[in-house]
């Protein structure tokens, strides 16, 4: 199995179009770790993405240590980590981004990082303070590339103004059960809630600006609600995932990405699974084509509706 390779952005980085997510790895033992990054790497996932709030900065030791042990080198892995979120406020000060970056390469004991991502929008941000922070990291050679995430379109053009490189991604919550993205876009200028644009056209934005848009809980449903996949709420999305998951010859599990990889933009699912088997299940989307029909026939199984 080859899994298929993307570029981030412009950036000229070619990453897995899977990414394992290492949020919840921090309290893993060492082996089950092991197990769960050598699987990721046979399967061809070669993008990793961390934050300093995982795990408190454990979950990048854990990583780290678990490269060492498996000796994977260092040249063949892309690490991207997220920073901006303290104990109650968001800070893109550039004393805290450098700090913070600082801290996540000692973790990741490696003296840059592929991508650094802001992880929430800060209210109180000076655009010109982060491109001093950026540009200090990218002279420094700390960070190869930037990004953001959960970030609306304005809030990237203010940035941006500021800033002497471009921002490659942008990491958003997408899924079969969170479609907000793509829900206005299908409903336009009418007089129902399906109708409401709450993130500015985002997605088509990064599509324009050449940002790839990066999916965090692929399988979860509403906010960190748990996952939907043989949950008794989608009933009608789980029959159909089923049915045709039977007729690919995969699980349900490998449907739920395929179905966000089919999406034109060119969106990269991050997997936060701590399971080895699913994935090698998530890593088999990189094999699966659905037709425009099958895309829209989950889209409804999930409980939405075409005008």
């Amino acid at each position: 199995m080859t899994m298929k390779r993307l570029q981030i952005g412009t950036s000229g980085l070619s990453a897995s179009e899977i990414s394992l997510g290492c949020m919840r790895i921090a309290g893993m033992a060492p082996d089950a770790v092991d197990t769960l990054l050598k699987t990721s790497w046979e399967a061809g996932i070669n993008f990793y993405d961390h934050a300093d709030i995982y795990g408190g900065g454990k979950s990048e030791e854990v990583f780290t240590a678990s490269v060492k042990r498996l000796g994977l080198q260092r040249s063949e892995l892309l690490l991207q980590s997220k920073c901006g979120i303290r104990s109650g406020f968001f800070d893109f000060s550039k004393e805290h981004i450098l700090t913070s970056v600082d801290k996540i390469l000692t973790r990741l004991d490696t003296d840059y990082l592929d991508i650094l991502l802001l992880h929430r929008p800060d209210a109180l941000v000076e655009p010109e303070e982060v491109a001093e922070a950026f540009e200090t990291l990218k002279q420094s050679g700390k960070v190869l590339h930037f990004g953001v995430s959960n970030h609306n379109p304005s809030q990237i053009e203010l940035l941006q103004a500021s800033l002497p490189m471009k921002l490659e991604a942008n990491q958003l919550q997408f899924s079969i059960t969170n479609t907000g993205m793509v829900d206005h876009g299908l409903n336009v200028n009418m007089e129902i809630e399906r109708s409401n644009d709450r993130d500015g056209g985002i997605l088509n934005y990064c599509r324009l600006k050449k940002i790839t848009v990066q999916a965090w809980s692929p399988f979860q449903h509403g906010f960190f609600e748990g996952t939907f996949l043989g949950n008794p709420k989608f009933p009608k999305l789980n029959e159909v995932l089923e049915a045709m998951a039977g007729e690919f010859g995969v699980t349900p599990t490998t449907l739920a990405i395929a179905w966000i990889l089919r999406h034109p933009a060119k969106i990269q699912p991050i997997v936060g699974t701590t399971s080895p088997e699913r994935v090698k299940q998530v890593a088999l989307a990189s094999e699966v084509a659905l037709t425009r029909p099958q895309w829209y026939e989950i889209y409804r199984a999930a409980g939405n509706t075409l005008p």
